[in-house]
This record gives C-alpha cells, structure tokens and sequence, in this order.
C-alpha cells in the first residue's frame, strides 16, 4: 500500500477516534457529575422514588432530569443506551494501533538501544502487554476485590507500574506511552462491554418483568463506571503525548509517565470530592502544582539525555558539514522527494532541501536529534554519537549568531 493511502487511513481513523473518545469522555464526566449533583427524595424508613432530580439549563432552556430504578413502573420508550461512543473508540484506537504501528510503520515500536527487539517481536510484546494489564484488572476485580478489595487495588497497581517501566525499556519511548493508554483504554471498554451494558441489561429485564430494580446490580455497573471516570485523564495525557519527544524521549520516560497518570487520576479524584470536600479548591491547585514543579524537576536542564560530545570539540562546525549530515540522515524523509515514504511525505511539513529551511528548524533540530535523541525514530538511519555531536555544536552556533 502506498504512503499517500496510508496517512489517508491514518486520517479518517484518526478523526473518527477523536470524534468518540470526545463523545466517550464527556458522557463519563456528565453523568459522574449528575450522580453527585442529584438533589436526592430520600424519605427516612423509605426507599426514595425517584433517587434524586436535577434542574439544568442550556442552549436557551431548562432541563429536568430525574433518576431512578423503575420501581414497579412501566418500561419508557424509546430508552438510550451509551455504549457505541465506548466501542468506536476502542475500535477506531486499536485500528490506529494497527496503521500507524503495527503494519503502517508510521511510527517506530523498537529501541534499538535498549533492546534488540525485531518490529515483529517489539508489536508482539505491544499488544501482549495491552491484553495483560487488561487481564489482570479483570481478575482482580472479579475475584479478589470483593473480598479484599485493597489487595485487588494493590496487586493491580503493582502490575501497572511493572508493565509501563518494561514497555519504556524495551519499546520506543512514543510507542510506550501511546501503549500505556492503550492498555488502561482497553480496561475502559472492557468494563462497558463485560460489565456495565450487562449490567444494564439486567436491570432492563428486572423492570420489564415486573421482578424490580436490583440495586446490587446498578451499582455494580456504576462502580466500574467511576473507575472508568478516574482513568479519564491519564489516557487523555498519554495519548497527546507522542507530541512531546522530551517527555518520551527522556531517560527517565517510565518516571515521568507514572507522574503523569498520577496526577492525571488524582485531579480527577479531587474533582469528585468537590461536593464533599470544603477545601477542594486548594487541594486541586495543590495537587496541580505539586504536579508541574515534579515534572520541572525530573526535566530540568542536565537531567536529560546526556548530549553527544565531539572528539575535537574546538573544531568549527560550518553549514556545510551540518548539511553532509542531515542529507545523508534526515532529508531520506524530510524532503520534498523523499526517498524514505514510510512516514509519508515530509512528516510533519518539514523539510530541509534549502539552507533556509535547515537553519530555520535549527533549535528543532538540536532538541530533537541531540538533547531527546528522538530524531530520527529509533535511530532508523545510524546516526553516530559523533555526528549528533557536531549537529549540536552547529545548532548552538547558529543560535548565538542570531542573538548577537
């Protein structure tokens, strides 16, 4: 198939996907809000009927939502049901997966310098560690946590952490993150697939039997429905992640991901507490700040990637030698005719075929091929130590010209 078809596919599966996730997400956050903004009918010694009411008002109207079991009462007609929203995200995400990844080669799974993993075996290990962060939530939820529920939490979070810093070792920091999210995705729709539209069917069935809504059965459904909400956050993070190479690209990648699911799911936490905790507010911004100066401190200047250094380091770096480099490494797919199309047509619109647009992308350069090592990905053209060395010494001299 030919890289124009290809990023076409990338496209559409892309636009789909975010189309649903937004859909997905915010139907999560809409009715976690409801839930707790739900004035309740509870009469003591009663059971309340309905559970509790809402008034809201939106585009130029007033709303009246009520919610219940359908205590004895008939079935309404029609009943929306919110599961495809979940389904075509997983589906349009595990297509990408497939386009950009697997068979596309848009994006690059292997560390060379890490692991000597083929792109078979590096996909492989993928899409196994996607199926076993998704197996062992099953398990723990199923048949630990009900009788100890902070056991389940524990061991599950254990395998977590242990299955995010083995895919930052031996995977492609970009291919880690994105498989992270990922994994905790596909705990996501598995939970409304194998739990919660199970859930929901039975209470269907209860009401229009006449048999009465089982409460141990909505809560159920709603419990992997708050965890869902809590996983939110860090999927998102993760996901708009591949478009910042000095995260996933840092030596400390697997820190820096476990931080920001972290703090990805305990903003979403203190966002759920805001209707019982007074002091909400500063433990959001607390939580917020302590949060960014952590990721300042782990990505500080000198705690990244260690740069190349050249042999002869008094020796001056003309455009010329940088050029020599960049043709022979980077313009095989940065160039208006590239000789590499794995990536399509100069990804991400940058060429380098004039002097111009080299030293125009100079920082670029010097951030990407030399502090993150990122460029190009996984190495692809065996870029030499020495070679990223005198790239960094040209870039920085490009820099100084213009500030003097």
């Amino acid at each position: 198939m030919s890289g124009s078809a290809i990023e076409l596919l990338d496209l559409v599966a892309r636009w789909i996907h975010v189309i649903a996730s937004i859909m997905w997400v915010g139907n999560s956050l809409l009715f976690n809000w409801l839930d707790r903004s739900l004035v309740s009918a509870h009469t003591a010694g009663q059971t309340p009927k309905p559970i509790g009411t809402i008034w809201l008002l939106h585009s130029g109207g007033f709303y009246y939502v009520e919610k219940t079991l359908l205590e004895g009462d008939r079935m309404p007609a029609p009943l929306h049901w919110f599961k495809w929203q979940a389904y075509t995200t997983w589906l349009s995400g595990a297509a990408l997966l497939i386009i950009v990844y697997y068979a596309g080669g848009r994006a690059v799974m292997t560390n060379p310098s890490a692991s000597g993993l083929s792109h078979v075996e590096a996909s492989a290990l993928g899409i196994g560690a996607i199926v076993a962060g998704w197996l062992l939530y099953e398990v723990m939820q199923r048949f630990v946590a009900s009788r100890a529920p902070a056991a389940a939490g524990a061991m599950w979070l254990a395998g977590f952490v242990a299955i995010s810093i083995g895919l930052t070792q031996l995977l492609d920091g970009r291919a880690a993150f994105i498989h992270v999210g990922a994994m905790l995705a596909t705990i996501m729709a598995g939970n409304v697939a194998l739990t919660i539209v199970p859930s929901q069917r039975e209470l269907v069935a209860s009401v229009r039997e006449v048999r009465g809504a089982d409460a141990i059965v909505s809560g159920r459904a709603k419990r992997v429905s708050v965890f869902n909400n809590y996983f939110t956050f860090p999927v998102i993070i993760l996901m708009v992640s591949s478009h910042f190479p000095a995260v996933y690209g840092h030596r400390w990648n697997w820190l820096l991901l476990l931080l920001l699911v972290a703090v990805g799911a305990t903003v979403r936490y203190v966002l759920n507490l805001r209707w019982t905790l007074e002091a909400w507010k500063p433990a959001l911004a607390a939580t917020i700040v302590a949060g960014v100066a952590l990721l300042f401190a782990i990505m500080r200047p000198g705690a990244t990637n260690p740069a190349p250094t050249a042999d002869a380091s008094t020796v001056t770096v003309t455009f010329e030698d940088a050029r020599h480099i960049i043709d022979r490494r980077c313009a095989v797919c940065h160039s208006a005719r590239p000789t590499d199309l794995s990536f399509g047509v100069a990804p991400g619109g940058v060429n380098f075929d004039t002097r111009e647009q080299i030293e125009a992308r100079s920082a670029r350069i010097l951030e990407r091929a030399v502090v993150t090592r990122t460029m190009p990905p996984a190495n692809k053209t065996n870029v030499t130590d020495a070679e990223r060395a005198l790239l960094g010494r040209w870039a920085r001299n490009v820099s100084v010209t213009r500030n003097r």
